[in-house]
């Protein structure tokens, strides 16, 4: 019992650390607990794919594939407090940096530039206009698992990377990832791949798959070379390009 409430602990713990979801419970907080907990980023993001789903399956009804796509993307960026979406954003604004100091000075500003609008803008653009285009029994497929599958892109940079700043939102998982967590990671990408497979096909599952790989590479071929390392909003970064990855991948198995 007391190893299942530990786990419901770490859960809890990435839960509140990347959603603003309340939980009504005092957390067993510690460093190690924190970094523990980015085991269970994919079933956070699961659940954040759910909400958006639900968002979808019910407006669509009622407005429409476009509108609805607005508002389940409205819905995840509400419930996780546009958390990845500033990380995409301070990531897209160091494109400006000439030096890694300068560039990691410039993802710190809090202040959004013009690299950061321009691309956020057209992220979120691509996100609605990618679903609505998507076979409406397959979009709330599609959002729970782009992004679960993202959250596995994120942690994986985790397990493979570096944290190269002495403090930021990426701190509690600068210790990477124990062998056991990213077993259980690998896991749960599986299973939803798995899943996706059954709902649909396994051919687009493969599609998704690919997509999701492009998006994890672009993004990390961009801050990898220039800071040898990663960020909070690298983490961020990589999420959003991987979850928009999935959605064009399974577009293309269309």
């Amino acid at each position: 019992m007391r190893l299942i409430r530990d786990e419901i602990n770490l859960f809890l713990l990435a839960l509140q650390f990347l959603t603003r979801c309340p939980v009504p419970f005092t957390l067993s907080y510690s460093d190690e607990k924190m970094n523990a907990s980015a085991r269970y980023y994919p079933l956070v993001g699961i659940v954040v794919g759910c909400v958006g789903a639900l968002v979808f399956c019910v407006s669509e009804a009622q407005f429409g594939a476009v509108l609805a796509a607005l508002l389940s993307t409205a819905a995840t960026v509400l419930f996780t407090g546009a958390f990845h979406e500033d990380g995409f954003a301070d990531t897209c604004d160091g494109i400006g940096g000439q030096t890694r100091e300068n560039t990691l000075s410039i993802m710190k500003d809090s202040r959004l530039g013009t690299y950061g609008a321009v691309g956020l803008g057209l992220l979120i653009a691509i996100k609605i206009i990618a679903l609505s285009q998507l076979p409406n029994s397959d979009a709330g497929i599609a959002l729970i698992v782009a992004h679960g599958l993202s959250r596995v892109s994120s942690v994986a940079v985790i397990a493979t990377s570096q944290y190269v700043r002495e403090e930021g939102t990426g701190k509690p998982t600068a210790a990477g990832l124990s062998v056991p967590s990213s077993v259980f990671v690998l896991i749960a990408g599986i299973g939803m791949v798995i899943f996706l497979g059954v709902q649909s096909s396994y051919i687009v599952a493969m599609y998704g798959l690919v997509g999701l790989l492009a998006g994890h590479v672009l993004m990390r071929l961009f801050y990898q070379r220039r800071l040898g390392g990663y960020t909070g909003d690298c983490l961020g970064a990589v999420q959003q390009l991987s979850e928009v990855g999935v959605y064009l991948g399974l577009l293309l198995s269309i």
